[in-house]
């Protein structure tokens, strides 16, 4: 859906629809070698808190429903809301309701196929055409010199099938109760985007220290979620639940597969659906059908969830050594068409953001109609955020601010 996208993170536009939309820029990069060696902040002391939780109050009262964030550190947990989960009822936001997560599904997907890698099933530098033969075709492209590494550090050049204005368009203002409910196939989503030419042509192996282009494209995830349905035989709904959820004990998180409904408790999810303006009308989309997703943003969550998953893996508790150098080898990213800043490098499902000045953390972002989700983490995973708003418009700073205030300090 248009705002279905899952784009890491551009509030009022497709998307970063879902994750995330914006306009596309395609800008040629060279990759980085390893990922710089930035210290990350320490946990900030405890009178931050307030500053953290009147972060959050800003988000109100500019007009966002309501929202949580979840922090822990070395020291403790700490829980924050602010606003409603429902404008009608008028009923506060809990720190323990499910959201749709959107794009922060990406790291999920990724971790998986680094799993499947650890346990000889595939090779990240195996090709698309390998895995699935006769799927990616159409002008320009060459499926034999993409590869899953491609697919899952957005070097691939497959154009982003949220970016097609038609399909857009179907989820936009008035159009999205007609479509709310449809069901895509996986390849029905890889065929919009196969009827527009690559942006580029990938660099063979995208390893850090070669040249390459990068752009963000949820297309990649979409085909990254087929590689695991055809490496393991099952659903990548098994796969995710046999790999991350049941091993983490997540029982707050839930691959949703078809089903519309968000599990209880939940926030009302609303959404402008694009519209623009003080006069844009909020809907209720809190239901809709996650396959036009997919394995790049369907999953739900909560934020003590995701921080359990974050902090695991920037830990290195959920992959070999060998997987989890692969994860954290970043690619620029500028000319990113959603939300981060010119030095932010891309991994595998996970980003480097750069906050501010000499203050960097590891995290994704991610939005889909009704529900924006960000989340941060210091390297070791001892320091970590997820915070979640339950609209999908509002000043993109604001959320900035928070993250800034939680792990920048003063």
């Amino acid at each position: 859906m248009p705002s279905i996208h899952l784009r890491l993170r551009s509030p009022r536009r497709l998307l970063a629809v879902l994750s995330a939309m914006a306009a596309l820029a395609v800008a040629a990069v060279a990759i980085a070698s390893v990922v710089p060696s930035r210290a990350d902040t320490p946990a900030p002391p405890s009178d931050q808190r307030p500053r953290l939780q009147a972060a959050l109050d800003r988000i109100v009262e500019e007009g966002t429903p309501g929202v949580i964030a979840r922090v822990r550190d070395a020291h403790r947990t700490w829980s924050g809301r602010s606003g409603v989960s429902d404008l009608a009822a008028g009923q506060p936001r809990g720190t323990h309701e499910k959201f749709r997560i959107a794009s922060v599904t990406k790291s999920f997907t990724a971790v998986v196929l680094l799993k499947l890698e650890a346990r000889g099933r595939l090779s990240l530098d195996d090709s698309v055409e390998k895995w699935l033969p006769g799927v990616v075709r159409g002008k320009g492209y060459r499926p034999k010199s993409i590869t899953v590494r491609h697919l899952l550090n957005h070097t691939s050049g497959i154009f982003d099938y949220n970016m097609d204005k038609d399909f857009r368009a179907k989820y936009a203002g008035d159009e999205f109760d007609k479509h709310r409910h449809k069901r895509w196939r996986p390849t029905q989503l890889v065929d919009i985007a196969l009827a527009h030419p690559p942006n580029f042509q990938p660099e063979q192996g995208s390893r850090p220290g070669e040249p390459g282009e990068w752009d963000y494209s949820d297309t990649n995830y979409v085909l990254a979620g087929m590689v695991i349905e055809r490496a393991t035989g099952g659903t990548y709904k098994d796969a995710v639940e046999r790999f991350v959820i049941d091993p983490l004990a997540l029982h707050g998180t839930s691959v949703p597969g078809a089903s519309p409904r968000l599990p209880a408790p939940h926030a009302t999810h609303y959404s402008t659906l694009f519209e623009e303006g003080p006069q844009a009308k909020v809907r209720d989309v809190t239901e809709f059908s996650p396959t036009v997703a997919f394995s790049a943003g369907q999953l739900i969550s909560t934020v003590g969830d995701i921080n359990t998953f974050m902090s695991k893996l920037l830990a290195g508790e959920l992959l070999p050594a060998a997987q989890q150098r692969q994860l954290l080898d970043a690619v620029p990213v500028d000319g990113d068409k959603g939300h981060g800043g010119p030095e932010d490098v891309y991994g595998l499902g996970i980003r480097h953001f750069k906050l501010a000045k000499g203050c960097w953390a590891w995290g994704h972002g991610g939005m889909i109609p009704g529900s924006a989700t960000r989340t941060v983490a210091s390297a070791d995973g001892r320091h970590v955020m997820t915070m979640n708003r339950n609209g999908d418009w509002g000043e993109q700073r604001l959320e900035d601010a928070a993250v800034r205030t939680e792990f920048c300090g003063r």
